[in-house]
């Protein structure tokens, strides 16, 4: 059975939902699955994990959040190599500038996007929430 991890940062509760159904993807796909929060994620968290889907979303300047998220995916990015990793997060203004600043730190550190990002403006509706469940399957295959 898979290993496989869904790390989220969430202040509104849009991405956590988000969180949720990719979580739901992985385990309709029979994998071994977790949810996590920046504060729960170790070193130790990761071993034996095949893929991780990270959701955050857009703060201040279309930036990552910056006291958890951030240093969170700073200490554990050069861990990624080898997962099969997918990225998530809503946003309420400006264009998904931070989803690609995102993309690009991921493939500048090596780390191996295997499926589209999604974001979303404001809450997640259903097509979105089905997108989140796809991610969350074919990370789990």
């Amino acid at each position: 059975m898979k290993k496989t991890l869904v790390i989220y940062w969430s202040g509104t509760g849009n991405t956590e939902a988000m969180a949720g159904a990719v979580l739901e993807g992985m385990k309709a796909a029979g994998a071994d699955a977790a949810l996590l929060t920046p504060d729960q994620v170790t070193p130790a968290s990761l071993s034996g994990v095949s893929s991780v889907a990270m959701g955050c979303p857009a703060m201040g300047s279309e930036v990552l959040e910056e006291m958890e998220f951030q240093p969170m995916f700073d200490s554990i990015k050069n861990q990624m190599g080898g997962k099969a990793v997918g990225l998530f997060g809503s946003f309420g203004w400006g264009d998904g500038e931070w989803m690609r600043s995102w993309e690009k730190d991921c493939d500048d550190a090596g780390i191996n996007r295997v499926c589209d990002s999604i974001t979303c403006c404001e809450a997640p509706d259903d097509d979105v929430l089905a997108a989140c469940q796809a991610m969350g399957r074919k990370l789990a295959e």
